[in-house]
């Protein structure tokens, strides 16, 4: 079987992107990255959870706790507070991580040679990414060549993001209808035990499960 490595936050569309690689016929390889997010704990159990229900057992866990030395993201540096989201927001919000996804991407390829993946999965979603730079399908293609022009000569590795042009109210539809297991994910930035319902992501979480007319299942 053709093997994809899906990059799995433990978030819902990372889940959900993971049905899609398993819609499309691939063996799953479930990669996490603990990097100094506050909610590094909890994302990790949502990791373990999903890849159990997947049945994945090759899964690879990786610390780049160097992003809390690096600092000035309010996800990983401790002296800045987690603020109350604005989803209409078009600048680029104290959230974004900077360049995290490239370091991320990085490291999957290093395992994609190592177990002739041809695919990586990213959740990433240019509509609903509260503007993070390397969320837009353009970095995706150009994160391509990078790895054309850096890997072995017969190394072939494709970025696929399912949902880069889908809303969060699009992403739970589609993941309802793959019966992807939303029960299972985590999206809130600041707590670890009960969503803030006041970050960006719980934001778009929120207002996704109520455009779609569905209840979250983290909330019941």
């Amino acid at each position: 079987m053709k093997k994809a490595i899906i990059l799995l936050s433990g978030g819902m569309d990372s889940c959900v992107s993971a049905s899609c690689a398993k819609e499309d016929g691939f063996g799953l390889s479930f990669l996490h990255i603990n990097y100094g997010q506050k909610t590094e704990k909890k994302e990790l159990q949502s990791f373990n959870a999903i890849a159990d229900f997947f049945n994945v057992t090759d899964r690879l866990i990786i610390d780049m706790q160097y992003f809390s030395q690096i600092g000035g993201s309010s996800l990983t540096d401790s002296n800045i507070d987690v603020v109350k989201g604005n989803i209409e927001n078009n600048k680029i919000p104290i959230s974004y991580v900077p360049f995290r996804n490239a370091n991320i991407l990085s490291a999957a390829t290093s395992w994609a040679e190592i177990i002739n993946a041809k695919t990586i999965y990213i959740g990433a979603v240019e509509e609903d990414s509260s503007g993070y730079p390397d969320c837009r399908r353009s970095f995706y293609d150009a994160f391509e060549k990078v790895i054309s022009e850096g890997t072995r000569p017969d190394t072939s590795i494709q970025i696929i993001s399912p949902l880069i042009h889908m809303s969060k109210k699009e992403i739970i539809l589609k993941g309802i209808e793959l019966k992807s297991p939303l029960e299972l994910t985590w999206s809130c930035y600041k707590n670890e035990n009960s969503p803030c319902l006041e970050c960006d992501s719980c934001l778009l979480r929120e207002r996704g499960f109520n455009q779609a007319n569905k209840i979250d299942p983290i909330l019941i």
